[in-house]
């Protein structure tokens, strides 16, 4: 192979990787030099440009979108990984080996996002930590904004296209079906579905 199909190689598995990323922690060990090399420089422009705090084995497409203002930071675990089109904005913490796949979107509002180790987020599900005021004396946009946070506990597997709404913690173990729009809080090993969701089963060892 010579150098030019051997560059347009890359490139095209940069972009596999920035979607499913989590192939990145199988690569074979002549991928895995110009992957790694090709992660940590994208990873250093983040910390540099964001209040961003990375830690070690991770994957972050360059195509997903993190903003973190000062006071608002994103703090990623060991061997999370980010895929592409997601955008995050702070406050954001992940814990280790925690993945978000391609086209989530996570807000922090004041309070923040808080994912535990070893969560799945399937794609284009959402989850916004804040909400508006919605009297009828003056429009939406006028109203006071507020912020409860949101906490996603540990081996939790969120079904894709499914929303969170403010305020809602979801117990360690748990499962969100596909779809399901989350508006109140879910205890340990439960497994819940639907608009709004609602217990369908557990998840009990």
């Amino acid at each position: 192979m010579n150098d030019q199909n051997t560059e347009r190689y890359r490139q095209q598995h940069k972009l596999r990787l920035s979607y499913m990323p989590w192939l990145y922690a199988r690569l074979k060990p002549a991928q895995r030099v110009w992957a790694q090399a090709w992660q940590e420089e994208w990873q250093a422009y983040l910390m540099d440009m964001e209040t961003i705090l990375i830690g070690k084995n991770c994957f972050i497409a360059p195509e997903a979108r993190l903003f973190a203002e000062p006071g608002r930071p994103i703090v990623i675990g060991d061997n999370s990984y980010i895929a592409a089109d997601c955008v995050l904005h702070g406050p954001i913490t992940l814990g280790q080996s925690v993945s978000i796949n391609h086209h989530v979107s996570l807000d922090g509002g004041r309070k923040g996002i808080l994912i535990g180790d070893n969560t799945r987020i399937a794609a284009y599900s959402y989850a916004y930590a804040f909400n508006h005021g919605m009297e009828a004396d003056q429009p939406v946009k006028d109203q006071p904004v507020t912020s409860e946070g949101i906490h996603i506990g540990c081996d939790v597997w969120v079904g894709a296209n499914a929303g969170i709404v403010d305020g809602v913690s979801i117990g360690d173990h748990a499962v969100i079906g596909m779809g399901s729009i989350v508006t109140r809080s879910i205890a340990n090993h439960t497994k819940v579905a639907g608009n709004p969701a609602r217990t369908i089963g557990t998840r009990h060892p």
